[in-house]
């Protein structure tokens, strides 16, 4: 019997995805602190290996294994960047014709892939540096990104509303924050009770389950057509790839074809900041004068993930009154403030606390791709969410580049530093999102300028 529901593998991809990231920057720190000195991290230590006294030798190694780190997370998000960028658009282009179900299943064996060799790595001692090969071949079948594209192309398919698309968005992205947060709070209890070795082979186990869940119990609305199965050469199917892109935004009216160009800058440009600050709040966290170990670690990560209950919260209550480009706004100005809080955190009480104003954090990015969705052709969802996927992954490993190197350069005399550049960096997006108002003002809304263009099809069919 399929069933038709992808919320379970997006639990199950989430949990997965939420353990690996955590486990593998403090497996890579604790691997780097104890072959740069002769010190070693204990499990069962109650505090982390840290120092605050900067005339101390272990404050100044400290600082060294913080640059190390941040050079490495470089280096593989680098490795990956080419075969990931090229997988997520072939295969999320191609599921508008071929089905949902091929991004999903070849992205989940490669983070099942990953997830093995890690369990590899760290029961047998392998070298660490490994783990860039091994990110640059899984990236050859899809990341997180073409998994969650996707998922959301899933959605989309299903939903026949306009309004019932960002309501949609809006669950999904609740459910990944519960799952997140939940995972988040547990991860340093993982590592404390299982050691490294057992939490990647129950990562492993949780993909395998993700797959099979996938493959025999997944129903996929897209169905292959016979005129789409003429068999065509590597650059006869590329060239249609690029072909399916250009006309997505050749269909879009005269009006919205800039109005759809600027909510992908606005949304890329956002997901900038999100996603290359993230890994470096952890490094953050890890030194002076905060000195958190992994429980503290999964207890500040259970607290980010509220703001995917309060986005979701917060979009279902703003979405009777406001317009989806106001809450946009409210989440972008948000996150403004407390990123520049965090520059200023000392404490971790005050840590604690710069979560209050990242309640609405993930309102930006569920309503701009709901705004996007309603600009396309039920038959070109797949392709918007390739470029939004390609996009990402351009947006990650560039952000992820700049910000780790930024921190790297700057955590010996201002750790806050980088912190304070992302909130001006934030003002870009707020910018753009004025241009959109600007520029739709004289139709009225966003939401009218949609519901014209959708009876503007419907006469034509």
């Amino acid at each position: 019997m399929k069933v038709v529901f992808v919320e379970p593998a997006i639990c199950l991809s989430a949990f997965a995805l939420t353990l690996t990231s955590p486990l593998t920057t403090q497996y890579v720190y604790r691997r780097i602190w104890n072959e740069t000195s002769n010190y070693s991290i204990a499990f069962e230590s109650n505090i982390s290996q840290c120092e605050t006294n900067k005339n101390s030798s272990i404050f100044i190694l400290q600082e060294k294994v913080q640059k190390k780190v941040s050079l490495f997370s470089l280096q593989m998000d680098m490795s990956g960047l080419i075969p990931g960028l090229v997988s997520t658009f072939i295969l999320l282009s191609h599921s508008d014709h071929k089905g949902r179900k091929f991004p999903m299943i070849l992205s989940s064996i490669g983070a099942l892939a990953t997830s093995i060799w890690l369990c590899l790595l760290s029961y047998f001692d392998f070298p660490f540096q490994i783990l860039i090969a091994s990110t640059f071949i899984a990236a050859f079948c899809g990341n997180s990104t073409t998994f969650l594209g996707a998922c959301f192309a899933y959605i989309v398919d299903q939903c026949k509303e306009q309004k019932q698309k960002t309501i949609r968005i809006a669950i999904t992205d609740f459910i990944l924050g519960l799952v997140i947060g939940l995972t988040g709070l547990s991860s340093g209890y993982f590592i404390r009770e299982l050691g490294f070795m057992w939490s990647f082979l129950i990562i492993a186990m949780v993909l395998t389950v993700n797959l099979i869940y996938i493959l025999f119990f997944l129903d996929d609305p897209v169905r292959e057509s016979s005129s789409q199965s003429v068999a065509m050469s590597c650059s006869e199917g590329l060239k249609n790839l690029f072909t399916r892109t250009y006309t997505l935004f050749k269909n879009a009216s005269g009006e919205q074809r800039p109005l759809l160009g600027l909510l992908l800058f606005t949304m890329m440009s956002y997901f900038f900041v999100i996603i290359g600050i993230s890994p470096i709040i952890i490094l953050y966290e890890l030194n002076s004068p905060l000195c958190w170990n992994e429980i503290f670690i999964g207890y500040g990560s259970a607290l980010d993930s509220v703001s995917f209950l309060s986005s979701f919260l917060g979009i279902w209550l703003f979405s009777y009154f406001m317009e989806d480009i106001h809450m946009a706004f409210i989440g972008i100005l948000t996150t403004m403030v407390g990123i520049a809080i965090t520059a200023f955190a000392k404490t971790t009480l005050m840590m604690f606390l710069v979560r209050l104003p990242f309640l609405f954090t993930i309102v930006p990015l569920s309503v701009l791709r709901s705004m996007m969705s309603k600009m396309v052709h039920p038959t070109e969802q797949g392709t918007l969410f390739a470029c939004i996927a390609f996009l990402e992954i351009i947006s990650k490993v560039t952000a992820i580049t700049v910000f780790n190197g930024i921190y790297s350069a700057t955590v010996d005399w201002y750790p806050g530093f980088i912190f304070l550049l992302s909130a001006v960096i934030l003002l870009i997006p707020a910018i753009s999102l004025c241009v959109v108002k600007c520029t739709n003002c004289n139709e009225g809304s966003y939401a009218v300028l949609t519901q014209e263009e959708s009876g503007d099809d419907t006469a034509d069919r």
